[in-house]
């Protein structure tokens, strides 16, 4: 059925969803005070580790790390798209999905975005049926007609504002297109369109809707490929190309072929293989797998043979590695020198692909080959090398029979007990890499504790402590890292009070605030409901009035190097005034 789910209907969902339920179903769960735990179903563990709060409505393995909601759940363990996991939960508490047109949907503050995307889409498709030579080039890449309307396939035409005429004709609408990021800011002032003479691919997320663009040019020309910059509802980390059309071509897919580019996707369609999809301009990342994994259990990844295929699949091979385990298979397909998907299955239909993925390499093997690349081991010293060069990669893989089968695999080959390499590993395990930068977790600054990131832990866990509190309205503005996210937050609760923890994580499930917050919610928080509210709006005037007091320091010291402007000066006197 068309249209979109209300975002009121989904806070009603997951507030009425028994979590502990939903999970039981699947899992056997025993009740420990007033959570419930279980071996976690996601990787092998003796001692149970897995949490379920029906509370909060959430789950956390801290073994694996795995968490969400019940909808989360649901796309985890039954491999669920999120519409499908809304249609399941609503099925089980015996409701009907309503849907909207767009018209009705101005509620989401990104709804305007998805709208100006989709109008684009629209145009860009227009344009195609009206420039031959852009029909021609599909045509002479062997699409045809109806895999071009499938794929949604258009066309920008040259100029610099062909978007900006048929879509900008307000203030408003400019501002859409910028934030959609289909025009751009003029140095000498004004906008100018960002896709220009290119074959335009739609970037389609889970539900089907136009969060970005790819364009091609269709002769010489640098950059070859053009993407969408990230956007409010567009994250090259999270989304895949075509994923969500192999989903409609079959809902249980036995295997996915992950490519590098959108003309392989679309071409291997036209031959009839409707299981591939690709990355953005990027590795292929961890939220990637994740939405692989739910898709189906077997996924190969599909490179040239040169060099810089090689190092593609290294990194795809080292970002597999935390998400393996049993019933997960991952294999390596290197096409010949010269070659792509596109040009292979031209030249050898689909059966020599299917003839050629038959004998892709397990990421075993891969992963041993690679490794003996890197080291002699015909010598002693090689050996020793390479056992220095698998230990941090095995200590990524979650611990379970996937691990023990792999770390055996090596010994073997380095001639040493599995015993002695399993210590090894575990000596590596013990001191993890840092995370990266955007995956530290939010409102930290060095082991400073951070008031912001202790007040959106509080709103977390207890939502309602926001209803009793008035909102500073300085706080959107406030320069303090997440104080704009707890602003809307807060705004969200006060707006509806009775939005359960389940249902503020949902509101960000397409955001990049959305991981933050799930991981926010898996540490211990010490403190109960009772004194919660109070402990938040101790908080909310200790971040304002640290606002304040940097704001005093800085107008002090502007003041001290020349004289102030008369509002500055007025901004002052307010300041001192609130703190007498």
């Amino acid at each position: 059925m068309a249209g979109r789910i209300p975002q009121d209907f989904i806070d009603e969902l997951v507030a009425r969803a028994d979590i502990a339920e939903v999970v039981g179903l699947r899992v056997q769960l025993k009740k420990a005070g007033r959570e419930y735990k279980a071996c976690c179903p996601f990787h092998s563990e003796k001692t149970p580790s897995f949490t379920v709060s029906p509370d909060k409505g959430f789950y956390h393995c801290f073994g694996c790390g795995a968490h969400g909601t019940a909808l989360g759940f649901l796309m985890e363990f039954d491999r669920l798209e999120f519409v499908d996991a809304i249609e399941e939960l609503a099925q089980h508490l015996g409701l009907e999905v309503p849907r909207e047109d767009s018209s009705s949907a101005g509620h989401s503050p990104v709804a305007p975005v998805f709208e100006i995307l989709s109008s684009a889409a629209k145009l860009y498709q227009q344009a195609l049926r009206e420039h031959p030579n852009a029909v021609a080039y599909l045509k002479q890449r062997g699409i045809a007609g109806e895999t071009a309307r499938d794929f949604g396939i258009g066309y920008a035409p040259a100029g610099w504002d062909f978007v900006l005429r048929a879509l900008g004709d307000s203030e408003t609408t400019r501002r859409e297109l910028q934030s959609a990021g289909l025009i751009a800011t003029r140095e000498s002032g004004g906008f100018y369109d960002r896709f220009r003479d290119r074959i335009m691919f739609p970037i389609r997320d889970a539900r089907g809707r136009t969060v970005a663009f790819g364009g091609r040019v269709m002769g010489e020309g640098e950059p070859k490929y053009l993407n969408s910059p990230e956007t409010a509802v567009f994250h090259k980390g999270r989304e895949l190309y075509g994923l969500v059309d192999a989903r409609r071509a079959s809902r249980r897919l036995d295997r996915v072929l992950v490519v590098e580019g959108y003309m392989d996707v679309v071409s291997l369609a036209e031959a009839g293989v409707h299981n591939a999809v690709a990355t953005l301009g990027t590795a292929t990342t961890a939220e990637h797998l994740k939405r692989l994994f739910r898709a189906t259990q077997e996924v190969v990844f599909c490179f040239d043979g040169d060099r810089a295929g090689r190092e593609a699949a290294w990194r795809a091979l080292q970002n597999t590695l935390p998400e393996m385990r049993e019933g997960r298979q991952v294999r390596f397909l290197f096409l010949p020198d010269g070659d792509d998907p596109d040009s292979l299955v031209r030249r050898e239909g689909a059966a020599g692909l299917a003839t050629r993925l038959e004998a892709a390499l397990p990421l075993s093997d891969y992963l041993l080959q690679a490794l003996k690349n890197r080291a002699d081991t015909t010598t002693t010293e090689g050996m020793a090398r390479l056992a220095e060069l698998a230990k941090p990669l095995l200590a990524q893989v979650p611990e379970g029979i996937y691990r023990e089968l792999l770390t055996g695999r090596l010994a073997s080959e380095l001639q040493l007990p599995v015993q002695r390499l399993s210590s090894l590993v575990e000596g590596s395990a013990a001191t993890p890499p840092p995370l990266p930068r955007q995956a530290r977790p939010m409102g930290r600054g060095g082991n400073r504790p951070s008031l912001v990131r202790r007040a959106i832990q509080i709103v977390l866990n207890y939502p309602a402590a926001a209803g009793t509190l008035s909102l500073p309205p300085a706080l959107a503005d406030d320069p303090q890292r997440g104080a704009p996210l707890l602003a809307e937050i807060l705004a969200m609760l006060q707006a509806q009070p009775d939005l359960s923890c389940a249902g503020l994580l949902e509101r960000f499930r397409d955001r990049p605030e959305g991981p933050h917050l799930e991981q926010l919610l898996t540490e211990e928080l010490l403190l109960e409901a009772e004194p919660a509210a109070q402990e938040l709006g101790d908080c909310l005037a200790r971040i304002m009035a640290r606002s304040r007091d940097q704001r005093l320091t800085e107008l002090v010291e502007k003041a001290a190097a020349g004289p102030l402007s008369e509002a500055e000066r007025e901004e002052l006197r307010g300041i001192r005034r609130s703190g007498d």
